[in-house]
């Protein structure tokens, strides 16, 4: 199943920032793909679950994260 994303999501991606379009959904045994359009140069690449993590937005409560996992920032 594919599925359309309006608005698009803004995701980091090991290619750098980009923003999800589509995801691609195989099953239960499969990792959902994420279907980005990098921000710089606006390439086409598709990342599996593991490989992405959403962009912060301190307004979400989604804090930023060192690559440890662990918050490097608080909302009050």
């Amino acid at each position: 199943m594919i599925l359309q994303l309006d608005p698009p999501l803004p995701l980091i991606t090991p290619k750098g920032p980009s923003l999800a379009h589509f995801v691609l959904d195989y099953g239960p045994e499969h990792h959902l793909l994420w279907i980005c359009f990098l921000n710089d140069g606006g390439e086409c690449w598709t990342f599996p679950n593991s490989q992405i993590k959403m962009e912060t937005n301190l307004t979400m409560g989604r804090k930023k994260s060192d690559p440890a996992g662990t918050s490097t920032s608080t909302v009050s």
